[in-house]
């Protein structure tokens, strides 16, 4: 059984401007427009495409975070949209999300310590949560000193390792990384996607990684999915898709493709 399974899944926005409403129009935008697609047990698949193309939008929807207009989500044989919130709460422990903005996503009021700690007691873990912040800070490699600083005096690469540290603290089984280097300058790119990979391997994770960037994705998934307008037009092994696209869409995302340093 996949980990996770996506059924035909729609999410539609209104969209009405004042001459709509004038002239008596209803306009939606399709932002994630009939998908299906599973992800199995410790694969790694990459979503890509331009910006618009419903990739994070899909993204947030896994997590319900947004909600589906139809179609279903499965995660471990369980439809997400109808869990209750007990369910949800511990559907939440399973299934993490790491933000693209690294510096955004974090409380500014917080430092470190109290950003990972802030995770262990809201999932309620019980003692040793101390213990725990410091085997998580060494995990994504920031030093014990850096425990009491809060985000605006990290730099952007280590303010995204805070962010990792955070989606790893109650040990969940699947991670969505939404665009993760997207703000960072190259060389730490590469650094931030060795240490995901090097997770990976070390915890058994199951990643659905979010990218508009193919050079990233080629470095890190097992399986691509190319979307465009809402849909995906393209999947399968990721090397097999680079080497011999079939789609005019995705030829164009390859000829574009930039090259990652450091990896």
């Amino acid at each position: 059984m996949a980990l996770l399974e996506i059924r035909d899944l729609e999410v539609h926005f209104p969209q009405t401007s004042l001459v709509d409403l004038v002239r008596g129009r209803r306009r939606v935008v399709r932002a994630v427009d009939g998908v299906s697609l599973t992800v199995a047990r410790g694969e790694t698949v990459g979503i890509i495409g331009e910006s618009g193309s419903g990739k994070s939008t899909l993204a947030r929807a896994m997590l319900r975070l947004v909600a589906p207009t139809g179609g279903r989500i499965l995660f471990d044989g369980t439809d997400v949209a109808t869990m209750d919130k007990a369910a949800l709460l511990a559907f939440r422990r399973r299934v993490q999300m790491i933000f693209q903005d690294p510096v955004g996503a974090l409380n500014p009021r917080l430092t470190v310590r109290d950003c990972l700690d802030e995770v262990l007691r809201v999932h309620g873990a019980a003692g040793g949560r101390a213990a725990r912040v410091a085997a998580l800070m060494e995990m994504v490699g920031l030093g014990a000193s850096l425990a009491d600083r809060r985000p605006r005096a990290l730099s952007g690469g280590q303010c995204q390792r805070v962010g990792i540290a955070r989606a790893l603290a109650v040990g969940p089984d699947l991670v969505v990384a939404d665009e993760v280097t997207a703000a960072l300058d190259v060389s730490i790119q590469a650094q931030i996607l060795n240490l995901l990979a090097d997770l990976k391997a070390e915890l058994g994770l199951t990643l659905v990684f979010i990218s508009h960037n193919l050079a990233v994705v080629r470095h890190i998934c097992d399986r691509v999915v190319v979307m465009n307008a809402g849909r995906i037009v393209e999947e399968g092994p990721t090397e097999a898709v680079l080497a011999s696209p079939r789609e005019a869409y995705t030829r164009e995302l390859i000829a574009a493709m930039p090259t990652l340093a450091g990896t």
